[in-house]
């Protein structure tokens, strides 16, 4: 999670082990959908998609801390801690409902885990904050696998405000653009 006019120093040793922790329960326990291949798996998973083709919910995924190479997430419930949504473990979402799941957005609703950092990442509270969040703007992610799209792009609404700890300079980024991601999605099309 990236902090407006703040840096704090990042000890995630930890949060990196819950981290991956949690990414494995995620891809065990999502009620709504299992996780799809990661884009490096032999042979093309059902709904991939041509390479000049548009995104389809089908073939729209949720890269969990904002990881092309790992599991891919379509439509998550984010059962017990939640799914990585940050690559440095600050942030995550826990018990999702997804109302949309097209091409171009998804909207769902249920808890932003949203770590405050302070005195650092490893030993900061950990908030848990209701939130209506959209994701947009899929990225293709090409390789041997297939095309996939991830979503490249979070706003996040919250209905019943953020604790005094995450307002103002504390606050999380919103809207939030997965700028790494992006990236590393434009380089998998590049050949």
């Amino acid at each position: 999670m990236e902090l407006t006019k703040a840096r704090r120093p990042r000890q995630v040793a930890s949060w990196a082990s819950l981290a991956c922790l949690a990414a494995l329960l995620t891809a065990c326990s999502s009620s709504a959908s299992p996780a799809a291949t990661p884009p490096s798996s032999p042979g093309p998973p059902a709904g991939s998609t041509t390479a000049d083709s548009a995104p389809t919910g089908a073939d729209t995924f949720l890269a969990a801390s904002q990881d092309i190479n790992g599991t891919l997430l379509h439509e998550p419930a984010c059962g017990g801690f939640g799914c990585a949504l940050s690559g440095d473990s600050t942030a995550f979402l826990a018990n999702m409902k997804w109302t949309t799941w097209s091409g171009t957005e998804a909207v769902g609703t249920g808890t932003y885990k949203l770590d405050d950092c302070n005195p650092n990442c490893a030993v900061g509270h950990v908030y848990p904050v209701a939130v209506t969040v959209t994701l947009s703007q899929p990225v293709k992610v090409c390789s041997a696998a297939g095309t996939r799209w991830v979503w490249s792009h979070a706003s996040f609404t919250f209905p019943d405000g953020l604790p005094q700890a995450l307002e103002g300079q504390n606050a999380p980024q919103n809207p939030w653009t997965f700028s790494a991601l992006i990236t590393a999605a434009q380089q998998t099309c590049a050949s």
